[in-house]
Order: C-alpha cells, then structure tokens, then sequence
C-alpha cells in the first residue's frame, strides 16, 4: 500500500535524521533505516499497529524514541507524525 507524508510529518523526520546526523552519521542511518523498515511493515499491514480513539494508529520504533502515527485510508496509509516520544502528547491530532 501507498504510504504518504503530511508536510509536518516530513519535517519531523528531516529534522530527526539531522539531529542525529550532528551527532553520528552511524546513528544517522540506523534511524532511517528503522524509519524505513516500519514504513514497510506499515505498509504491508496497516491494520498490525494498535488504534487510538480518533482512529490514529501507532508504529513504535524499537531503537530510537520515536513513534509514527497514521491513519489507514481507502487508497493509502497517511502518516500524520514523526513524533519523539518525549513531546507533548497529541500536538499532531490537528492534522488531517
């Protein structure tokens, strides 16, 4: 399945990957590959991750402090946040 990006979402990767590249280019691909690795698993089963109440599921990432939050939609999976686990609870519920 088809697996897009709100526009804030992206950025919060992007800003991910260069947080952790300043430190470690090692780290740097770690992250990406465990990003890309849960968007494939997300995108063969999109119904594995558990729901919230607004219908949002989650894709928590084993090595690094991050969570991928998406909705399941007719024609594609629509990732709504790239968000660090230590932020604020819900700031991307606004998203659509």
């Amino acid at each position: 399945m088809l697996v897009r990006f709100h526009s804030e979402a992206e950025e919060e990767l992007v800003e991910a990957e260069a947080w952790y590249r300043e430190r470690s280019e090692v780290a740097a691909q770690a992250f990406v590959g465990e990003v890309e690795r849960a968007i494939r698993m997300i995108a063969q089963a999109p119904s594995r991750g558990p729901r919230g109440a607004r219908g949002e599921r989650r894709f928590v990432l084993k090595r690094f402090p991050y969570t991928i939050l998406y909705r399941e939609r007719e024609e594609d999976v629509f990732v709504t946040a790239v968000a660090h686990q230590s932020r604020r609870p819900g700031y991307w519920r606004h998203r659509r």
